[in-house]
Order: structure tokens, then sequence, then C-alpha cells
């Protein structure tokens, strides 16, 4: 585990104050509350109120040493903004217990399902949060552009140089000024499946593109459509659409032009991104295919993503292609192994021997204010203390090198921390979180599931985003 680097000066812990933690769970199209709600307190940690069950700091005054060099804010409040809402959000507010206790600073989680359209309104009306988790750095730049991110303090960015490699650091600076740091991390290169059932048929893991589309053909033959899907997320439906293209053209065409496809040296209506575009479709838009569980094509754009591969459980669908984060989305009790309910493998290469490239993506917290008490938490954020705190409660990892894998419970989440902390590992992040936002997280969104429902056919899809580019 890395030493922290940051001693915040004099001030010291005094007496720990009651502070309660807020996730608010905002669903579909509106701002209502419909998550839970936890508290914790100097007595006793986080409360779930559904539940009863209580957590927090042991020991007393001792168990806060660790927190001394953050400060003492009593009564200090702040919010963090974020697309991480439900069961991830629980998690949070549990990390963030001992450090609300020991600092006495009221953490509210507001998590959205709309947050990419809310952070943007907030900001422009004046009423930006203290904190938001942005996980596109498109969108970070679009924000830094418009005067509202502050410049992230020196104790932040010394956490970063020693935690993260360069290209993390690079992905949350802009104009060669570093403002954010990251935060969780997952890798997307993955399909999920059913190890029994792949027994029970006597299924092989494909090992390239050819043999997936062969496995897909053996099962289809079965009756059984092989794949499931789900695109719709609120606002940000559609986001899964572009991560099949951004794995497909790092498969199709490699590193170097997937770099130049984002950074627009080649443009989106490119000859070899509609290759990439055509060998999504084969899958996605293949009624042989889809939808195993949900119905035909078309029913994948009304399909929320966190349900998308749950047919797998009922033997209804054979394989689901999503990210290491999609652990947190099975029901409670499911076992993810290769014993298990369920499992991942390497989404495919287009040919064998090549690179094996990993697409993924993360968070970047990021302030809109320098007030010592957000510096505090970006400073807790940026820790790998925080990293191994948050690990620990399972299905969620960091690329900061200072997390231990022994604290990672998931197998998924074990093989993906090791392929993130991996030197020689290709590691791309997702492109359309990395394009101008109204691209990544505009135009790249809503042609894709326009593509998807079939009111647009490739060529146009292409067109249409390449239009939407920016011209500075």
């Amino acid at each position: 585990m890395a030493a922290r680097t940051w001693r915040r000066g004099a001030t010291l812990f005094a007496t720990a104050m009651s502070v309660t933690l807020v996730v608010a769970a905002c669903g579909g199209g509106d701002d209502s509350t419909d998550g839970d709600t936890a508290t914790a307190d100097a007595g006793g940690g986080a409360t779930d109120e559904a539940t009863g069950e209580t957590g927090g700091v042991e020991g007393g005054g001792d168990a806060c040493a660790e927190f001394e060099q953050y400060g003492t804010f009593d009564g200090g409040e702040i919010e963090i903004f974020s697309s991480i809402r439900d069961i991830e959000a629980d998690k949070f507010v549990e990390t963030f217990a001992p450090f609300s206790e020991c600092t006495g600073l009221t953490i509210n989680w507001n998590g959205t399902g709309e947050f990419e359209a809310q952070l943007q309104v907030r900001v422009q009306g004046g009423d930006a949060p203290d904190i938001a988790t942005i996980p596109q750095p498109g969108l970070l730049a679009t924000l830094v552009a418009g005067g509202s991110v502050v410049e992230a303090p020196a104790e932040v960015a010394a956490l970063v140089d020693e935690g993260w490699s360069e290209s993390w650091k690079g992905y949350g600076t802009v104009d060669d000024t570093f403002y954010a740091a990251p935060l969780g991390a997952n890798v997307k290169s993955f399909v999920w499946y059913s190890p029994s059932y792949f027994a029970d048929n006597g299924y092989e893991i494909p090992e390239t593109w050819d043999d997936m589309l062969a496995l897909s053909d053996e099962i289809a033959a079965t009756g059984i459509k092989p794949w499931c899907a789900g695109i719709e997320s609120g606002d940000a439906t559609g986001w899964v659409v572009t991560d099949w293209f951004e794995d497909v053209v790092l498969r199709e065409v490699g590193a170097d032009v997937y770099d130049q496809w984002v950074s627009h040296e080649i443009p989106f209506n490119d000859p070899q991104i509609a290759a990439a575009a055509e060998r999504v479709g084969g899958i996605l838009k293949n009624d042989a295919y889809v939808n195993g569980g949900y119905g035909d094509v078309q029913s994948i754009t009304i399909t929320a993503f966190q349900d998308g591969g749950l047919p797998i459980l009922d033997g209804q669908c054979a394989m689901h292609r999503q990210a290491s984060f999609y652990a947190n989305q099975w029901p409670d009790g499911t076992v993810v192994g290769e014993d298990g309910d369920v499992f991942a493998f390497y989404l495919p290469v287009v040919e064998a021997g090549g690179d094996r490239p990993v697409l993924g993506g993360g968070e970047f917290v990021t302030a809109f204010n320098d007030n010592p008490e957000t510096v505090a938490v970006q400073t807790y954020m940026a820790s790998a203390e925080f990293a191994n705190a948050k690990a620990t409660l399972g299905a969620w990892i960091s690329a900061n090198t200072g997390l231990d894998v022994a604290n990672v419970e998931s197998p998924i989440d074990q093989l993906s921390v090791e392929i993130l902390q991996d030197p020689e590992s290709v590691f791309r992040f997702d492109a359309s979180d990395l394009m101008p936002a109204a691209v990544g997280a505009g135009s790249f969104w809503s042609n894709g599931t326009d593509w998807i429902n079939g009111s647009v056919d490739t060529p146009t899809m292409l067109n249409n985003i390449e239009a939407s580019w920016p011209a500075s």
C-alpha cells in the first residue's frame, strides 16, 4: 500500500461530531428520490434505515488517528453529485462513514440517472455541487472551458502522481492543467455468461471473433437467442452501444487508429470505423442473435442496461457484453466466479496472435470550489487508503497502484485489477468519454440508439455523428 504524502497541518481531530450521509438515487426522467438513506454518527457509524445494520469506526479516538491529517470541520457539509446510485452509492456511503465521523464533515451523496444533463444545468445556473464524479473526460473538458472547474490542489496532484499511471492523470488534465483525480475504474472488454450453461452444453470459451460467431450460431440453432442486451439509461440511453463500438474499433483497426478516431484525426465516418460498425451490427442488429429473454432487436432500446444480462440466469440468453462493474447488477445471492452462477470471458480479438487490447473507463473527482472541506474530501478520495477501503466492500476497483488485490473479493474484479496494473496491457479509455461532450455524450448515444431502432442505417448514423463534431 502506497504511503500517504499529504499532511494537512496543525489542525488535529478533537471531537467527532454526528454526521449524515444521504444517497439520493434518482431514476427515470425526474429528480425524485427513490433510493436509500443512510446515516452515520459518532457512536455507531453508518446505519442503513432499511435494515438497521450499523457499521463504522471502532476503537474511539485511536481509530481516528489516520484521519487527523484531513482536519476537523464540525458542522461542515459537502455535496458529491454523481451518476453512481443505488447499490453502488450505498457502498460509497459506507466507505465515507469513518472519515465523516472523524472529521465532522457531512457528506451528501446525490446520485442520479440524469447526471450528465443535470450537472450542466446546475453549473450554468450557478448551483454547482462541491464535487462531481465525472465519467467522461470530454464532459470535464467542456466544464473546464466554461470556467467552472477548480484546478486540483497540489496534495491531490501528488497522490495521483504516486498512485496512477501518466495516462490516467492525463484523462483528468485539460490543456496541460490537472483538474480531476481518477476514482473508480472498470474493464469493459468482457462477455458475461453462465459457466454451468456452457459446461452442460459443451460450449467452449471462444478465442477469436469468428469462434464467437460460430458459437452464437450453434446456440441460435437450439432455439435460444445467444445474446441479450439493454441500452436504456435515462438521458444516457445509448452509451452501451458506444462501448460495443469502441471495443470493436480496438480489435478491428488497433490502438493507433483508435487514438486517431478519438482525437478526430480521422473522421467518424471513416471506412475503418464503418467496418467496425458493421461488425457490431452483425450481433446487435441480428434478429437471430438478440434479444434473448426480451424480444427482438428493437427491444434492446427499452431494456434497462441494469437488466440487460439477467436472462442468462434463466437460460434464456447465453452471452452479454458488459463491463466488470456489471457485477453490481446481478441479484443478491448470485455467485460470480469460474464455477459460479455467472462469470465473464475476455471479448475475443478479431485475429489470433495480435495485441489483446483492453477497453476501460472510470470516474474523475472534479471540484467546483477550493474550500478546505472540498480539498479534504478530494484528497481522501485520491488516496490508496480510500481505494482499499472501498474495494473491501466489493464490486468496485481502481487503477490506483496502491490498491492491494488481496482486498478485492470478486474474481472478475481481481482479474480486472491485474489487467489494469499490468504495464504491458494495451489499455484505452472509453472513446465516447474522451470525445467532446456534444459527440461522446450526445450524438454518439442518440444516433447509436436510432441505429438499433432501425430508424437510421450505418452510413447515416456515422455521417450524423461526424456532422455534430464541434468545429474547434
